[in-house]
């Protein structure tokens, strides 16, 4: 096995441009001239959240091309569990169940006892409709097609929740979290819910494996004891009460440490990179076939896991960045020929800056990783800026940290994950925008703000705060459910699982297209920047 730097490398692969299953690509954005479709091809593979699907291989002459599409569909989403290794796994009755209150006592399974007029269990039929909006034209604003004619198919994935039978017995069971990669607001709301869940099962035993990844190699680092009393109030401060890091041993390695620390139920806090190390732990605890249950939970300030709504810490995210802008804004307003420069995470999904410039209401310009842009020239920013300067007397940019990377001197360092180093756009569009106005001897006050810090060490907000505790007893119910190699996930407003192949083959980007991103254009004002 090779080490999970190596398993989590992204998984980018450009669709057929040529096919009809468009999901929204296929077509060229009216917003860019021709002459830099090839600028608009490299980002065009990541409007297709379904990509992986081998679209170009249905044959829409088929009269049950549909059927056959949704079949597809139905075993691409299926849940792998704990029954396709062990046949004769036998399930017992849900020590979960609400209506019961009574305190537990020493003796398992305490005072629980099954109610089978409890109606709070989810039947394992029940489903998530994937997508809600039928495009009557493939040209419609964001359109999601499969066929040329732009057909409804309806895509379903399996609902989150308790189910009446459980496939671990509380007291054989040893629970561990991890919170890998960087830091991201609701970390410890999500920690504190997955160990509250477990004990409401019953489950005595439950660690934090320290510093990601690496707590499981590291002889150093001792696994941490957790309890409702260690974890009652850590949801009140920001970071990771585990603490977190990049980079890791190999998955083997991994799996030997589970196996020692006789750990059955792994929880997996982090991004795509996070969950592809999860999903080949899962791999490899089925072919050692290791009653292992391994699930995840998306932690990406980015926002950028595909198919899900929003991921834990956006929201807290985008809130916070309103105090950058307004700073900005402030500064930019108060001083002569003002310019405000704002730079928001995004490596490569410009979510949390489109969101925070829609939000503010006080951002000119706002650049994302998914829309090429230049600096210099007749369209450029620096021309659109001299033009605000003279229309309003300021400017306020905002700028995603992966954005116009063309635009910077590139390196071949990656960090510990394996991720590429970013150039610096931010100091870039900085240095150039007072370069720009001394040449033309126009006075420009220039301040720049990167907050990247500050945004992502602070306490969840209340929504991410509710976003975690569900998704955190999910990812609890989900592993007693049996299930591995899943995530948990919020699409179209219900909780979900989808297995983690299906969230990782490449980050979800902003759509140029969407009625988002024009919401956005239409807020700022700015034009196109080619």
């Amino acid at each position: 096995m090779g080490t999970i730097s190596l398993v989590i490398s992204p998984i980018l692969s450009l669709p057929n441009l040529n096919s009809t299953c468009s999901y929204g690509f296929s077509r060229s954005n009216h917003r860019f001239p021709t002459l830099i479709q090839n600028k608009v091809t490299k980002k065009v593979r990541v409007f297709a959240e379904l990509k992986n699907q081998s679209c170009s291989s249905i044959d829409f002459s088929d009269p049950d091309w549909k059927t056959k599409f949704q079949q597809d569909l139905e075993q691409r989403f299926r849940l792998p569990h704990i029954n396709d290794n062990f046949e004769d796994a036998v399930p017992i009755p849900s020590t979960f169940c609400l209506k019961m209150r009574t305190p537990l006592t020493g003796h398992f399974p305490g005072n629980y006892s099954l109610d089978e007029e409890w109606h709070g269990y989810i039947n394992n039929n029940d489903r998530v409709l994937l997508k809600t909006i039928y495009y009557s034209s493939p040209t419609s604003a964001g359109a999601e097609c499969i066929d040329p004619g732009c057909t409804w198919v309806e895509q379903w994935v399996h609902r989150a929740g308790p189910r009446e039978k459980i496939y671990f017995k509380p007291e054989e069971v040893k629970a561990a979290i991890v919170t890998c990669g960087g830091l991201c607001p609701g970390l410890n709301d999500v920690i504190r819910q997955i160990v509250i869940t477990l004990e409401i099962y019953g489950v005595k035993r439950t660690v934090g494996i320290p510093f990601g990844y690496r707590g499981f190699s590291d002889i150093e680092l001792t696994e941490v004891l957790l309890s409702r009393k260690v974890v009652q109030n850590i949801h009140l401060s920001g970071g990771s009460l585990l603490g977190v890091s990049r980079g890791a041993p190999s998955v083997s390695e991994i799996v030997d440490s589970l196996e020692a620390r006789g750990i059955n139920m792994l929880f997996v806090l982090g991004g795509n990179g996070t969950h592809a190390g999860a999903n080949a732990i899962h791999n490899e605890c089925r072919n050692r076939r290791l009653k292992v249950a391994v699930v995840g939970v998306p932690k990406t300030i980015d926002n950028d896991i595909l198919l899900m709504d929003k991921t834990f810490g956006f929201d807290t995210a985008v809130e916070e960045a309103q105090r950058a802008i307004n700073s900005a804004y402030i500064e930019a307003h108060s001083a002569y020929h003002g310019i405000g420069i704002v730079k928001l995470m995004g490596r490569s999904s410009g979510f949390i800056a489109m969101q925070s410039s829609l939000s503010s209401g006080q951002v000119d310009i706002c650049l994302i990783p998914e829309v090429p842009f230049n600096i210099h020239g007749p369209h450029g920013v620096l021309n659109h800026l001299k033009y605000l300067l003279e229309t309003k007397g300021s400017a306020v940019v905002c700028i995603a940290e992966g954005a116009g990377q063309n635009l910077v001197q590139k390196t071949n360092a990656t960090d510990a994950s394996g991720n590429i180093v970013l150039g610096d756009i931010g100091v870039r569009l900085q240095q150039e925008t007072r370069k720009y106005f001394k040449e033309i001897g126009i006075h420009a006050d220039v301040k720049y703000i990167d907050p990247t810090y500050m945004i992502r060490a602070c306490r969840a907000n209340a929504s991410d705060a509710i976003l975690c505790t569900v998704l955190g007893q999910n990812a609890v119910h989900g592993a007693f459910a049996g299930f591995s190699g899943i995530t948990v996930g919020i699409i179209n407003t219900h909780y979900a699982y989808l297995p983690i192949p299906q969230v990782i083959s490449h980050p979800r980007l902003v759509d140029p297209n969407s009625r988002m991103w024009h919401r956005c254009l239409t807020s700022t004002g700015q034009p196109d920047f080619i």
